[in-house]
């Protein structure tokens, strides 16, 4: 799976992300990329981005972090954010 952003109301995809990385950290630095990259070609509408991850072994803290402007360009175009944790 891991990370892909599709229309809300049709499922239809419009991207696939870290298709063969499951860690949270490499997916979120993955979508904040794409994010910066591409906002200008998307209209604000309702969109998901669904990240599918797994947890790291022995993780205690420490990960992902999102930045500001990402979270903005997210807000601005209509980007919902699914965290969706899958076992092994």
């Amino acid at each position: 799976m891991p990370i892909y952003i599709k229309y809300e109301e049709s499922n239809e995809k419009i991207a696939h992300l870290a298709k063969n990385h499951w860690e949270l950290p490499i997916q979120i630095k993955e979508l904040e990329s794409w994010l910066l990259e591409n906002p200008l070609n998307l209209s604000p509408a309702k969109y998901i981005a669904d990240v599918g991850f797994s947890i790291r072994e022995n993780a205690c803290g420490g990960g992902a972090i999102l930045s500001p402007e990402a979270m903005a360009i997210m807000g601005e175009l209509g980007i919902k954010l699914y965290l969706s944790e899958y076992g092994e």
